[in-house]
């Protein structure tokens, strides 16, 4: 089942992540950089991780991702979803694992837009009866 590269896009919030994955000894790469210089919290990394660590594999397979826009937490999970997919890509039976902890959904919400008006997306100036 098992193929040379496996790849999968995920996406959160205004993030975008192109996951390359292969058997391997557990690096992984963000933007040619490692994992620990690139996101530089450890929350973030675990949140990263997770799908790996649902299925038992965190040491078997080598992780390119390639991320743009948004935030940092964004891309983390962005990450996240694209990791999740291709497992579910080398092996079909991971997909009940993955999608009770919820790893395979993709997470829809995104920053509300300011309205004219307005001060924020939904806050608005005091208002004056008189």
């Amino acid at each position: 089942m098992a193929a040379a590269k496996l790849y999968a896009t995920g996406r959160r919030k205004s993030s975008i992540a192109k996951v390359y994955l292969k058997p391997g000894s557990g690096n992984i790469m963000v933007n040619k950089k490692p994992l620990n210089e690139y996101f530089r919290r450890q929350t973030l990394e675990l949140v990263i991780k997770q799908p790996l660590g649902a299925v038992d594999k965190l040491a078997g397979f080598d992780i390119d991702a390639y991320v743009t826009g948004g935030g940092w937490s964004g891309q983390a999970g962005a990450m996240r979803l694209g990791i999740s997919r291709c497992l579910v890509l080398f092996d079909e039976r991971m997909k009940k694992t993955l999608r009770e902890s919820g790893f395979l959904t993709r997470d829809a919400r995104k920053v509300e837009r300011k309205k004219y008006g307005h001060k924020k997306a939904r806050k608005s100036f005091q208002f004056s009866k008189r």
